[in-house]
């Protein structure tokens, strides 16, 4: 029996528009044909269009975790709005009634059954790796690092005073050669700086301005190291008979190395049978990559562990990715797989399940809350020594309460340690300390805070933005 709902469907949508079109077709009853397969792992229909003929959509759940959706149409979306009409039907009770599955569909089945069967062998052979083009690669990005310390060192000697949008573009267009050696993630720490003086016709107090050359000075400090541990990383690969990545850093995310599935799997960097509880969720147009980042974040209910999924739509083709979006169920995944990082590294996987969150996950995410806030800011300031790492990492912190101390937002643990909230995040994250006052008294006091720690540069200290509040029936969320 299949078992699907509304939340479903919304995960399994490649954007809002697409759910909310099929949505349409069923309100508008443009299906003139239910079915579903004697065996109840296929659901199949007819939904008219704009032509004579009506489209051929399906759902087949052989593999619930990995479900196969077809449809005659011409959309480039996947699942198009036809497939997702044909879940919502489904969802709605419509009748589907049982019918001999058409002949072509049944030879697609057939050939998909086959297609997976082959995958699972070519998963247990070795991959082949062309370690000549491999070196030549390495040394490619070898000579990119010299470009890169080389615009660092102008950029140095220009100074971040007389740094203005003129210069920012005169740079931007040197660096468009990192990407030729493949350092696409050195070309975007680069344009994380020159992004800081685009808007030199906007005017800026003084305060504001301090913060710009703050930035900064973090920025060439960061672009510094990472032509220092790449040069590192990169000749210790050519040292190696194997060249493999490095597995114990982020060094090569840094330079832009794009990790495949499979290699994180041969790497070891898997945990199998998880389940994921998302906390907060946001997207937000990212300048520097030039792409538009989902970003949630979730916990991993075996660890306690916060971890990060990140999904990448660049402007050339944002329309033809899949757009993920808030996640209200727990995420059942057999084999999870753990990029390379810090205290929140980024996890994939392949397929899932999904059940809905139960009256013990709320406690149990309490239960990897972190008591004390000094072992926490201890543990920051001890990651933020490292130039490389992550700046805005996010920690579960077990609250005694919060509220106002003088014109500032605190949190307070039960020994009495503060932390003063901010609104500062990630770019173009929302607002969210202006929403905690609205809250209901109760949710202010001995709750769980999921809380994104920024270092400010200027004062020197640890703040927190809110992400969202874990009390022990519900998950309010700040963020979507």
């Amino acid at each position: 029996m299949i078992s699907i709902d509304e939340d479903f469907i919304a995960a399994a949508a490649p954007n809002a528009a697409a759910a909310n079109n099929g949505r349409g077709l069923v309100l508008k009853n443009k299906f003139v044909a239910l079915h579903h397969s004697d065996d109840n792992t296929l659901l199949f229909g007819e939904c008219q269009g704009s032509g004579k003929t009506p489209y051929h959509c399906s759902a087949d759940f052989t593999n619930p975790a990995a479900v196969t959706y077809r449809c005659s149409c011409p959309s480039r979306q996947f699942p198009c709005k036809h497939s997702l009409g044909l879940l919502y039907a489904y969802v709605d009770g419509k009748s589907f009634t049982p019918a001999e599955v058409p002949e072509t569909l049944a030879s697609k089945r057939e050939k998909a059954a086959v297609r997976a069967e082959k995958k699972k062998v070519d998963a247990d052979k070795p991959r082949k790796v062309n370690k000549s083009a491999l070196a030549k690669k390495i040394k490619a990005q070898l000579d990119g690092l010299d470009l890169l310390e080389k615009l660092t060192l102008d950029l140095v000697r220009l100074g971040i005073g007389n740094m203005n949008a003129k210069a920012a573009r005169d740079i931007e267009k040197q660096a468009k050669r990192l990407g030729d050696a493949y350092l696409p993630g050195a070309q975007t720490a680069l344009h994380h700086y020159t992004k800081l003086f685009f808007d030199e016709d906007e005017a800026k107090s003084s305060a504001q301005q301090e913060r710009i050359y703050s930035e900064a000075l973090d920025q060439l400090g960061r672009l510094h190291s990472l032509v220092k541990q790449g040069r590192i990383y990169l000749n210790s690969r050519l040292e190696d008979p194997e060249l493999a990545p490095e597995t114990e850093s982020a060094i090569a995310a840094w330079l832009g190395h794009a990790w495949q599935l499979r290699e994180l799997k041969d790497a070891g960097l898997v945990q199998t049978d998880v389940e994921l509880v998302q906390l907060s969720f946001n997207s937000y147009d990212d300048v520097a990559r030039r792409e538009w980042v989902d970003t949630g974040t979730w916990m991993n209910l075996k660890t306690g562990a916060i971890q990060l999924t990140q999904n990448f739509r660049p402007y050339s083709a944002a329309k033809y990715i899949k757009e993920e979006d808030s996640f209200f169920q727990v995420a059942q995944v057999g084999e999870l797989c753990v990029y390379p990082g810090d205290e929140n590294p980024r996890v994939r996987w392949e397929t899932m399940t999904m059940r809905p969150l139960a009256a013990g996950d709320f406690p149990k995410i309490q239960s990897f809350g972190h008591a004390s806030f000094a072992e926490v800011i201890k543990k920051v300031k001890t990651q933020l020594k490292s130039p490389l790492a992550d700046r805005l990492p996010v920690y579960a912190l077990n609250y005694q309460q919060i509220g106002q101390v003088g014109d500032k937002l605190v949190a307070v643990d039960a020994k009495g340690e503060r932390l003063v909230l901010t609104e500062q995040g990630l770019d173009e994250e929302p607002n969210t300390c202006n929403l905690l006052p609205m809250l209901p008294l109760p949710l202010l006091q001995q709750q769980t805070l999921i809380a994104r720690f920024r270092h400010d540069l200027d004062t020197r200290k640890l703040e927190i933005k809110p992400l969202s509040i874990v009390s022990r029936d519900a998950i309010h969320r700040l963020t979507y």
